[in-house]
C-alpha cells in the first residue's frame, strides 16, 4: 500500500506571515488597542475560520486583551514550522499536523478542538467528481485522481477508508494535492478526477454540476474532530497568562459562533474575508463549532492513518492533548 512520507516540519515555514486576513479591528471594548497584545494565529481561508473572524470583529478577543492578526495557512502541517519557530503563537488546522509533531517530540500540543463535521445530514465537507470522470460512488475512485489540500492528512486517510467500505481498492486512488480554491479550476481543466473540498467549494461544484460522491467522514468517522488548535509546550510554559486568555477567548468564540443568534454575524464574517456571492455565503453549511476535544475521534482517525500506513505509528494522545 503506498505510504505517503511525512512532511519535512522544520525544514519550510508554508504561511505567508505577510498576508493579514484579518486584525482585531473590533468593537470598542474597555481597553484602547495601546494596551492589546499582538499574536498572530495561522488557519485556513475557508468557511470555518468565519467563527475566528467574527468573534475577532466581535470583540472577543480584546475583551481578554488580545489583538489578533489571522495568517492563511494550507493546512495544520504548514503551520507546525512557523509555530517552532515563533512566528506564530497559535494555529488552526487539521489534525495530522500536531499527529506528526508529537511522533517527532516536537513539543507541539492541542490545546482544544475548532469545529467538528457532522455525524448525519449535510456534512460540512465532500468529494466532488466532474461529470465525465463518470465517478459516481467512492469505489470509483479507485485509479482516479483526486486532490486533498494536503498529502497524508483527514482527507486521503477517510477517502481510503470510504472507498475500502464501498467494496473498492483504496491502494489505486492517485491523491494530488491541490489548495482548496485552485480546486474547482483543476476539476475544470480535467486535470484531476474529483476533489475533497470544505465550504464554500461542495455548494459551488454541485451548483455547477459536478458529482457529489461521498462525505468521507460520515463515512467512516462520523462526528470527527476536522480542526484543532495548538500551539507549543514552549509557549504555553513560557507564557501561561497568553495560552489562558487566548484558550478563554477561543472557548467563548466557539460558543458564540454555535449559537444561532450569532448565525448571521459569523456568514458576515465569510463575506467580508473570502469574497463569495452573497448566495453562496448565505448557504454553506457551517460545521459543529466546540471547544472540548474530542478524543475518541482523533483516537479513531490515527488507527486509520496507521492501517493506511499514513502513520507509522500512533501519536501518543496522552502528551499531544492538553485541553486549556
Amino acid at each position: 500500500m503506498k505510504k505517503v512520507m511525512a512532511l519535512g516540519l522544520i525544514a519550510v515555514t508554508a504561511i505567508a506571515l505577510t498576508g493579514c486576513t484579518d486584525s482585531d479591528a473590533s468593537t470598542p471594548s474597555p481597553q484602547t488597542s495601546g494596551d492589546l497584545r499582538k499574536i498572530r494565529v495561522a488557519a485556513l481561508p475557508i468557511t470555518e475560520t468565519a467563527a475566528l473572524w467574527g468573534g475577532i470583529k466581535a470583540g472577543i478577543f480584546a475583551e481578554r486583551g488580545l489583538q489578533v492578526e489571522v495568517l492563511p495557512a494550507q493546512g495544520g502541517a504548514q503551520a507546525i514550522p512557523a509555530l517552532m519557530n515563533g512566528d506564530i503563537d497559535f494555529a488552526i488546522g487539521q489534525p495530522f499536523g500536531p499527529f506528526r509533531a508529537d511522533l517527532q517530540n516536537l513539543g507541539v500540543v492541542i490545546i482544544g478542538n475548532y469545529a467538528s463535521s457532522y455525524a448525519d445530514g449535510d456534512d460540512i465537507n465532500a468529494v466532488v467528481a466532474s461529470a465525465k470522470s463518470g465517478v459516481t460512488r467512492p469505489a470509483d475512485l479507485a485509479g482516479k485522481r483526486v486532490a486533498v489540500n494536503s498529502l497524508g492528512a483527514a482527507g486521503d486517510v477517510t477517502i481510503m477508508a470510504a472507498v475500502e467500505k464501498d467494496g473498492g481498492d483504496p491502494t489505486r486512488i492517485k491523491f494530488v494535492e491541490v489548495a482548496f480554491p485552485d480546486a474547482p479550476a483543476q476539476l475544470a481543466a480535467g486535470n484531476i478526477d474529483a476533489a475533497w473540498v470544505p465550504e464554500p467549494f461542495v455548494t459551488q461544484l454541485k451548483g455547477r454540476g459536478d458529482t457529489f460522491v461521498v462525505a468521507p467522514y460520515q463515512s467512516v468517522v462520523p462526528g470527527l474532530a476536522t480542526l484543532t488548535t495548538i500551539t507549543t509546550t514552549a509557549r504555553m510554559d513560557k507564557d501561561a497568562k497568553l495560552v489562558g486568555d487566548f484558550s478563554a477567548a477561543m472557548k467563548k468564540t466557539l460558543q458564540w459562533a454555535q449559537d444561532p443568534a450569532n448565525t448571521p454575524a459569523v456568514r458576515q464574517a465569510i463575506k467580508d474575508n473570502l469574497q463569495l456571492p452573497p448566495p453562496v455565503a448565505e448557504s454553506v453549511k457551517l460545521p459543529a463549532f466546540g471547544w472540548d476535544v474530542d478524543r475518541a475521534s482523533l483516537q479513531k482517525l490515527a488507527e486509520l492513518a496507521q492501517k493506511y500506513r499514513v502513520l507509522d505509528q500512533q501519536p501518543d494522545l496522552d502528551r499531544l492533548i492538553r485541553q486549556q
